[in-house]
């Protein structure tokens, strides 16, 4: 991240803006929350960019606050961050853009990836003070939107260079649970174990203790602990390095909701313009 830099005086406050574009991919009127530097009109500078999925979500986040915060602490420089709002076809939008899941959600999450692509990110560089440097673009989601994310930036590191995945779906499997259900029918996963290693990539993963009570390997640990790390270690496999390319934080008693997550979130920010 270098367009802007903890040294530069910092803008403390941000401007939140409403605004809505028609997606041809999507079919619908999609909402986007803004969250805007506070500068002068005649301020001609671009800014690292968050797209965060679940933009509907920003007030029970208090994400203008925390943002607020942070530039006022000077624990991290000026950014825009974007919230896409989903609606009531979230499940069908969400998921892995290659492959619905065993019940057929998420069959328009390729539609999504094209929404976010050849719609949203055009339009944002034409309106708005967004880098167009895949290096200082993060996107990031919560549970299933999370699972979008991380989908997103791996199919997508020329676009993507951060991704963040608050209680992601990592769960996501072509088969449903049962005698046939095996850990290798979990897509992402998958995914990762036949792809390729994308250099610069960075990923964050968080997790709740109380995220869910499902334990399907009877292991003691919970699916979505259990999903996460998994998911981790393909990434270690294809050599990223943990504690480097991949942070995890699991959040002691944090539950898979937007209070935990929001608590957690001044963390994920800061990460985002760590320098390796």
């Amino acid at each position: 991240m270098s367009s802007t830099n903890l040294g530069a005086q910092p803008h403390h406050r941000v401007r939140q803006v409403q605004d809505s574009l028609i997606s041809v991919h999507l079919q619908r009127a999609v909402k986007i929350t803004l969250l805007i530097p506070h500068v002068p009109t005649t301020d001609q500078s671009t800014y690292p960019l968050l797209l965060v999925h679940d933009g509907q979500d920003f007030p029970a986040l208090k994400l203008r606050e925390t943002v607020e915060d942070l530039l006022r602490q000077q624990r991290i420089p000026p950014l825009v961050v974007v919230g896409v709002h989903a609606n009531e076809g979230r499940l069908q939008e969400y998921g892995t853009a290659h492959q619905p899941d065993y019940d057929n959600r998420g069959r328009k999450a390729g539609y999504h990836t094209q929404f976010v692509l050849k719609e949203l990110l055009p339009y944002l560089e034409s309106k708005y003070p967004v880098t167009t440097s895949a290096a200082e673009r993060v996107v990031a989601g919560f549970s299933l939107s999370g699972l979008m994310a991380l989908d997103l930036a791996w199919n997508h590191p020329d676009i993507f260079s951060k991704v963040g995945v608050f209680s992601g779906a990592l769960w996501w499997r072509r088969r449903a649970f049962g005698k046939d259900y095996q850990d290798s029918d979990r897509i992402m996963h998958r995914q990762i174990r036949e792809g390729t290693f994308k250099p610069d990539l960075k990923f964050w993963f968080q997790t709740g203790t109380l995220d869910e009570t499902d334990d399907r390997d009877e292991d003691g640990v919970i699916d979505s602990i259990d999903d996460t790390l998994d998911c981790v270690a393909e990434l270690e496999r294809k050599g990223y390095r943990w504690g480097k390319d991949v942070q995890y934080v699991e959040v002691e008693g944090g539950e898979h909701n937007p209070k935990t997550w929001g608590k957690i979130m001044p963390e994920f920010l800061k990460w985002i313009f760590l320098k390796y």
